[in-house]
């Protein structure tokens, strides 16, 4: 089975110059134009939606383009643009909602939930064989999702503050009703009847509300996943949506044997494990899906590389997924890069590395100011088999 991958990233939209939050995605949207581009709920960020991939270089290709795309486009404007989860400089107000008649009911019905909505996120899709297995393989997949928050979080600073937490971001998100840990269901017919008790209650208008770390898409045959903050790196996008498809494609194969789910109903755990992993990333403890105790994350993360071996192998993804995680862990989390950053020099360094990250280039050296490690990506020919490969620039403070 082919398990092909998409992306969706949301970017936020910056005035070059002061480095905060501004409401003029529309500009962007104008000179970029629809195809591949879309507005949300604020007027301060814009989505990119990738193709459909086989390998993980497709994709990175594609993600790469995207933003050099959105980072030109933007310059001409005065403007930049981070992949975040959220930015530094912002500030909140009811006016700045796109638009849109939904947009403006959803602004209207959640009030300052809505208006805190300043966050990005990035979504993966992963090919299931159809809607049952997508409902069903979402109690297999669910437990490896905290570990995959952490690979993301970039978001420890919130109106100007640091926050303590590495995705600040996963915090606002679950103000909304329905986000969180999907739950299980025994095939797709009880998850579509759940989904309608909920419209039918009055507390989401539609199914685009379900908010939960994974759902299956409403338009697609895929496996959605949520959880993830927008990540300043293209390679950690990657590095996320190799795991993903091999936690997918696991699950899928489980499925067809007859595996059960077994799930014994207490998802409490699972919230906070997320919960976990928002407040630590890579930097501290994880909820060890294993053992549900708390474990260092490299040890969690190498585990569940191990323990995904098989299904990365059948995509041609372990070689790839190995070293991108390896260079992942080096690194440390992007919260924890812009917080050294910031603690060597100031806030709007930090913002500049966010911007310069998001582009794909390398943050220039400044005297006096050690910076993290830079990362760059090559393709390698491996066995006459292309791969993305991290490479560290020579020279460069470890």
């Amino acid at each position: 089975m082919t398990v092909r991958i998409g992306a969706e990233e949301e970017f936020h939209v910056l005035d070059a110059e002061s480095g905060r939050l501004v409401p003029r995605a529309g500009l962007l949207l104008e000179r970029l134009g629809t195809t591949g581009f879309s507005s949300e709920l604020q007027q301060s960020a814009v989505e990119s939606n990738s193709e459909v991939h086989d390998t993980l270089d497709g994709l990175y290709a594609d993600l790469s383009g995207t933003r050099r795309r959105l980072a030109a486009a933007a310059a001409e404007e005065g403007l930049a643009v981070v992949a975040a989860g959220t930015v530094p400089l912002a500030r909140v107000t009811p006016r700045d909602v796109t638009a849109d008649a939904r947009f403006r009911r959803m602004a209207d019905e959640y009030r300052r939930v809505a208006d805190e909505q300043l966050i990005c996120s990035a979504q993966v899709h992963a090919d299931v064989p159809d809607r049952d297995t997508a409902v069903r393989a979402m109690c297999l997949v669910s437990p490896w999702l905290p570990p995959l928050l952490a690979l993301s979080a970039s978001s420890p600073y919130w109106l100007g503050s640091d926050t303590g937490y590495a995705s600040w971001r996963t915090m606002l998100w679950q103000r909304w009703p329905t986000a969180g840990p999907a739950g299980c269901y025994r095939n797709a017919a009880e998850y579509e009847a759940a989904v309608a008790e909920l419209i039918g209650s009055g507390v989401i208008s539609d199914s685009g509300m379900l908010y939960q770390d994974v759902r299956p898409s409403a338009h697609q045959r895929t496996l959605e996943l949520r959880i993830g903050d927008a990540c300043p790196r293209a390679e950690t996008v990657v590095l996320i949506a190799g795991l993903f498809r091999a936690l997918v494609r696991d699950a899928c194969h489980r499925l067809e044997r007859g595996a059960d789910p077994r799930c014994d109903g207490h998802h409490e755990w699972l919230r906070a494990a997320g919960w976990r992993a928002a407040r630590s990333g890579l930097e501290g403890p994880l909820v060890d899906p294993w053992t549900r105790r708390a474990a260092p994350a490299h040890l969690v993360l190498r585990r569940m590389l191990h323990r995904l071996r098989p299904a990365l192998e059948a995509s041609g993804d372990f070689v790839t997924v190995r070293d991108l995680l390896d260079e992942a862990l080096a690194a440390g989390s992007a919260a924890d890069r812009l917080r050294r950053t910031v603690r060597e020099a100031d806030l709007p360094t930090g913002i500049d590395l966010l911007v310069t990250e998001t582009r794909g280039d390398r943050f220039p050296a400044r005297a006096g100011v050690r910076r993290p490690r830079p990362q760059v990506a090559t393709t390698h020919h491996v066995n006459g088999r292309s791969r993305l490969h991290p490479v560290t620039a020579p020279g460069t403070p470890g």
